[in-house]
C-alpha cells in the first residue's frame, strides 16, 4: 500500500511539474520585447538650470552671482559685469552660460544698443 500511494504522489508531482514547465514554455514574450519593435530613443532636454535665466526669474540682490558667472570667460570683465548687472536689473534673468544661449531670456536678447549692436553680454 505504501508503494502505490508514493507511486501516485511521484505521479502528481511529475505532473504538477510538467504543466509549469509548459505554462512556461507557452507564454509569449511581450511586445516591447520582440526584436524589431525596439522603441526609438527619446531625445533628451538641454540641461541648463532654469532658475536664472527666464525672465523676471531673479531676484535684483542675486544679479552679481549669475553675471559673475556668464562674464568668468571674458578678458573684458569689468565692462562685461557692468553692462551684464545692468541688463538683469531690468530684465530679471541672465542666461546660462558664459555666451550665446539668449534666447533663454527675450529681454536681455532684445534690448540692443544705438547702432543697433546687443546691450547685454
Amino acid at each position: 500500500m505504501a508503494s502505490k500511494m508514493r507511486m501516485v504522489v511521484l505521479s502528481f508531482v511529475f505532473m504538477l511539474l510538467l504543466s509549469i514547465e509548459g505554462q512556461a514554455n507557452h507564454h509569449s514574450p511581450s511586445p516591447a520585447a520582440q526584436p524589431g519593435n525596439t522603441p526609438a530613443p527619446t531625445p533628451q532636454p538641454i540641461k541648463f538650470p532654469l532658475y536664472g535665466t527666464t525672465q523676471g526669474s531673479l531676484q535684483p540682490q542675486e544679479c552679481p552671482g549669475h553675471c559673475a558667472s556668464r562674464c568668468s570667460a571674458t578678458a573684458y570683465k569689468k565692462p562685461c559685469m557692468f553692462f551684464c548687472q545692468k541688463c538683469c536689473s531690468k530684465c530679471l534673468c541672465v542666461p546660462p552660460g558664459t555666451y550665446g544661449n539668449k534666447e533663454f531670456c527675450p529681454c536681455y536678447n532684445n534690448w540692443k544698443t544705438k547702432r543697433g549692436g546687443p546691450k547685454c553680454p
